[in-house]
């Protein structure tokens, strides 16, 4: 409860200002639905309060942008289940289970919170006009059909407006100043793990925390860079930077592990040059991450290629491999560059020359039919009470308690299990505060807007603060919706004091929830084992394909990212070991290997060796599919061999000849390490 107590009583600044501007939203809001004679103002309050989860412009401008063609589509597809079934609930309820099923699965596909709230609305404003009209058959008639649907979606359009005005105007909060947060701290993180990975005293344990908070901020940043667009003429140019850190961030990352796992598996191969660049490139991490500014950072980096280069070219007797590590070590500062010119671009009003496709959210239809499944149920169980009972109130079970399990999908159980309970708890906030509060007041005043504002701000200002709380925000959810259901605010209120009628709508949202609490216990979706099995076979599918798109090493970082979380979040339920997190980031290693490699046989053979090149791709690929089921990567050696007979050396320098060695004996390296690692693994889980 202390969470909930500091955020009531103690409130931060910025959450005042943020329930200041939300109440201002939905008086706006109330008083334009009032206005303009919509039947449910309700529903435009609800509106307003959805798009203050995130409150800054941009964000409240893509979701109600989202909103309104959500809620259209939704009402199109009302009035042509309404159209083929006028006078059949049964086939109307199960069209609208199908519907609702569809946008679940299809939202389950996305990653964006914006784009999964669209498919929400489409499901929730259809829901509404069919449920409003099957309410009272008899008054039914194409018209009124038209009419009802048509006042949703001018209920909804007026919440996002007002919405939309009060947070661009009111002490508006900028998308940009968010993503340029999130990149200095994404920056930041993966400049410690570039100097973790090189330090010779870090463990294994404070590498992959770094790794996974390098992941989860690289999410976010992913998540709000559309939404910045919308915020002026600068916009566009800084969500392609963004986009473009975020791609390199991930080249970083696959190109210091070489330098990592060398020095803690194979010192001996380290010669005395290597060793004194590495040493100078852990020093020069920790000097970048310390400036306090991008012209210093800047200046500190292009030192650190300087010098790598001087260390490349005074080395005597280099391996092959050796050769090959000192091309890495330059190409990772290199990328390190376009890292701080992309935050440079975020920062200030240049426009960055290079653009990068977004991280691609992974695409399971396996969870989308589990997600679709859990929302249809969950209306099932709704609609048959319902055709069961008539009672209007079972209406509640059918809307609030679908939309949630289409927002909430995402959310891991342990987390999931937590924000219901809190729900709940509001709801039986939100009917103590109408009960107690607003219903006798409003039976009692004169019905004037300025009054029924007066009486409304309260609770609402309330809830707000609890929205601007992260960890209090499912408290503030379940107020601010429940208890607008409950008051329904309308032109000209006067209403009895309807004790029954409130209790029971509490009663139905509260069983909803509960009823959807236990489907995601019944309908969990895949294994993760499974889940697991499905990721590593999608990436041995892109190290097969990679070789055929344009820019191949930012589509495959793109494809990488998500699946790289994921991979990390479902071997944290299935293992303490992190030997599938190691193996994931070695694919996304040598696919960039893989990919130099081809670059440097085609710059001097052209396509004369493509089919051998080929052939050397897919033994990779099998090489690491091999290793996720802990078995020998022999398949690469071998294929590896007769790549370097078949090899026309004569029309090469030895130093090129030795780098092309050296990138396939990296390879082969990292191969033998991670089959070796999950071998033991695999031998020590009893059978």
């Amino acid at each position: 409860m202390q969470p909930l107590i500091t955020s009531l009583l103690f409130p931060q600044r910025d959450a005042i200002k943020f329930a200041i501007k939300g109440v201002l939203a939905m008086a706006l809001a109330l008083y334009m639905a009032m206005f303009f004679s919509l039947e449910r103002p309700n529903w435009a309050l609800i509106s307003a309060i959805f798009l203050q989860m995130r409150p800054e412009s941009g964000l409240v401008l893509e979701k109600g942008l989202y909103q309104i063609i959500g809620t259209v589509v939704g009402g199109t597809v009302g009035i042509l289940i309404l159209e083929l079934f006028p006078s059949e609930p049964i086939l109307a309820m199960s069209c609208l289970a199908l519907w609702l099923g569809i946008n679940a699965g299809l939202s389950a596909l996305v990653r964006r919170v914006n784009l999964i709230y669209a498919f929400a609305m489409a499901g929730m404003t259809a829901s509404l006009v069919v449920l409003l009209v099957m309410v009272q058959p008899q008054q039914a008639s194409s018209a009124s059909i038209f009419d009802i649907a048509q006042a949703r979606v001018s209920e909804i359009i007026v919440g996002v407006v007002c919405a939309a005005l009060v947070s661009t105007l009111i002490w508006p909060v900028k998308v940009s100043t968010v993503l340029r947060a999130n990149a200095r701290k994404s920056i930041n993180q993966t400049l410690d793990y570039l100097a973790t990975e090189l330090d010779p005293q870090g463990s294994h344990a404070s590498r992959h925390q770094a790794i996974d908070g390098i992941l989860e901020s690289l999410t976010e940043l992913n998540d709000d860079s559309t939404a910045v667009s919308y915020e002026g003429p600068h916009g566009p140019g800084r969500n392609r930077a963004s986009n473009l850190l975020s791609n390199k961030i991930l080249s970083l990352l696959a190109l210091i592990q070489i330098f990592g796992r060398l020095q803690r598996n194979h010192p001996e191969l380290i010669s005395t040059s290597m060793g004194a660049m590495l040493d100078d490139m852990y020093q020069s991490f920790r000097a970048i991450a310390s400036a306090t500014s991008f012209a210093d950072s800047y200046q500190l980096t292009q030192a650190l290629r300087r010098r790598q280069s001087q260390y490349a070219n005074t080395a005597e007797n280099e391996s092959a491999l050796g050769l090959r590590l000192f091309k890495i070590a330059q190409d990772l500062s290199a990328e390190l560059v376009v890292i701080l010119k992309s935050y440079d671009a975020l920062t200030s009003e240049r426009q960055p020359k290079l653009n990068a496709p977004r991280i691609k959210p992974h695409h399971d239809p396996l969870v989308g039919l589990s997600t679709g499944l859990r929302s249809m149920v969950m209306f099932v169980v709704g609609a048959t009470l319902w055709l069961g009972t008539g009672s209007s109130t079972v209406l509640m079970i059918m809307i609030m308690p679908v939309v949630f399990s289409i927002m909430m999908a995402r959310l891991p159980m342990m987390i999931l299990t937590v924000v219901l309970r809190r729900i709940l708890i509001g709801v039986v906030i939100a009917l103590a505060l109408a009960v107690f509060y607003a219903l006798p007041l409003l039976a009692q005043s004169s019905g004037d807007y300025e009054l029924l504002i007066l009486i409304l701000a309260g609770p609402y200002f309330a809830s707000l603060l609890l929205l601007a709380n992260r960890a209090t925000l499912p408290y503030g959810l379940g107020i601010s919706i429940p208890f607008t259901i409950f008051v329904m605010p309308s032109p000209g209120m006067v209403q009895a004091f309807q004790i029954d009628a409130t209790v029971s709508n509490a009663l139905a949202i509260f069983v909803g929830v509960s009823v959807l609490y236990w489907l995601f216990k019944m309908i969990t979706g895949p294994s993760l084992t499974l889940m697991m099995q499905r990721l590593m076979k999608n990436t041995y599918r892109d190290l097969l394909a990679l070789s055929y798109h344009p820019k191949a090493d930012m589509w495959f970082n793109a494809r990488m990212g998500d699946r790289l979380l994921r991979i990390a979040t479902y071997e944290k339920g299935m293992t303490k070991s992190r030997n599938l997190i190691d193996l994931a980031l070695t694919a996304l290693n040598l696919g960039h290997v893989s990919l130099h490699l081809r670059n440097m046989i085609q710059a001097r053979y052209g396509e004369q060796l493509n089919s051998e090149l080929d052939s050397l791709q897919k033994a990779l690929a099998c090489a690491f599919l091999n290793c996720y089921y802990g078995k020998s990567p022999q398949v690469f050696h071998r294929t590896a061999q007769q790549f370097l007979e078949r090899l026309p050396k004569h029309e090469l320098s030895d130093e090129e000849v030795e780098l092309i060695r050296g990138s396939i004996e990296r390879i082969a390296l990292s191969l033998n390490r991670s089959a070796t690692m999950i071998a033991v693994e695999r031998s020590q889980i009893p059978a």
